[in-house]
C-alpha cells in the first residue's frame, strides 16, 4: 500500500491517525493533529508549524539510522513542506499578479526561461516506473506558463514513454543566475497536421527530411497543473490554476 502523508505536518498517515471532515467522515489528506471537523486546527503560517514539529524531532531520530540535529530537521523541512498541499500556493494564469508576494514575478520568470534558454529538460516515465530525463531543444511555441510545445521524432523511446503515461515534467536552467524552475504535468503526443504546420521552422529538414508531412516527426504538447522554483537557496512551490 502506497505510503501516504499529512498535507499539513508531513506525518505518515494510517487509518487511525486520519483527520475528520464537517460530516465526520474520514479525510484522506490530513492527520487527526491538524484537521478535525471540516477545519484545521492551527491557525499557523507554514514556518510555525515547521517549528511546531521540529519539537518531535527526537521521534523521527527513532526511525532513522542515524540521527538528525533539530537545525537539520527544520532545514529540511523548509525544503519539503511548500510540496504538502496546505502551503502550495497557486498561480493564476489570469491575475496579472500573485496573491502571495514570494511568488511575484514568477510567471514572467517562466516565460522568459521557456523564451530565452536554449535548452530545455524534459522528463517521462518508462515501462518500469523509473524516471527519464533528456535535453530537448527548447518549446516552439508556448500559451502563457501552462501550455508548451515541443518537436520531437515519432518513433522515439520518448514518445512510446508519453504514450503508455502521459505523466511529464519539463524543467528550465539558468545556471549563471542559478535559478531552475520545475514544472509538473502531462505530455500529449500530436501528429495532426495543423499542430505539426504550427511549430514547424525553416531548417527542420535537417532533422526530417520528408518535411512536415515526414511520418517521424510529431509534436508534443505538454500542460502544466503545478510548479517548483529555485532561486537565492530557496525553493518555492506553486499551483498553476
Amino acid at each position: 500500500m502506497e505510503l501516504k502523508f499529512c498535507q499539513s505536518c508531513g506525518m505518515p498517515l494510517t487509518e487511525e491517525l486520519l483527520g475528520t471532515n464537517a460530516d465526520g467522515s474520514k479525510n484522506e489528506e490530513y492527520c487527526i493533529y491538524c484537521y478535525k471537523d471540516g477545519k484545521f486546527l492551527q491557525d499557523c503560517t507554514m514556518d510555525e508549524m515547521i517549528e511546531h514539529c521540529a519539537q518531535f524531532v527526537g521521534e523521527v531520530n527513532k526511525g532513522l539510522p542515524q540521527p538528525i540535529t533539530r537545525e537539520e530537521y527544520i532545514g529540511q523541512m523548509k525544503m519539503y513542506f511548500p510540496h504538502l498541499k496546505r502551503w502550495r500556493k497557486e498561480i493564476n494564469i489570469n491575475e496579472a499578479a500573485p496573491k502571495n508576494p514570494a511568488l511575484a514575478g514568477v510567471k514572467e520568470l517562466i516565460a522568459k526561461m521557456a523564451d530565452t534558454l536554449t535548452v530545455t529538460y524534459i522528463s517521462s516515465v518508462d515501462e518500469e516506473g523509473f524516471p527519464c530525463t533528456k535535453a530537448m531543444l527548447s518549446p516552439r511555441v508556448r500559451e502563457g506558463i501552462k501550455t508548451f510545445y515541443f518537436t520531437t521524432n515519432t518513433f522515439s523511446l520518448r514518445v512510446a514513454h508519453y504514450k503508455a503515461n502521459p505523466k511529464a515534467s519539463i524543467y528550465f536552467c539558468d545556471a549563471e543566475g542559478f535559478m531552475g524552475m520545475m514544472l509538473r504535468g502531462t505530455m500529449e503526443v500530436l501528429t495532426d497536421a495543423k499542430s505539426k504546420e504550427m511549430i514547424w521552422r525553416d531548417g527542420d529538414t535537417q532533422y526530417y527530411p520528408g518535411g512536415v508531412t515526414d511520418p517521424n516527426y510529431c509534436v508534443l504538447k505538454f500542460t502544466a497543473i503545478d510548479g517548483r522554483f529555485y532561486s537565492d537557496f530557496y525553493p518555492r512551490s506553486f499551483v498553476i490554476g
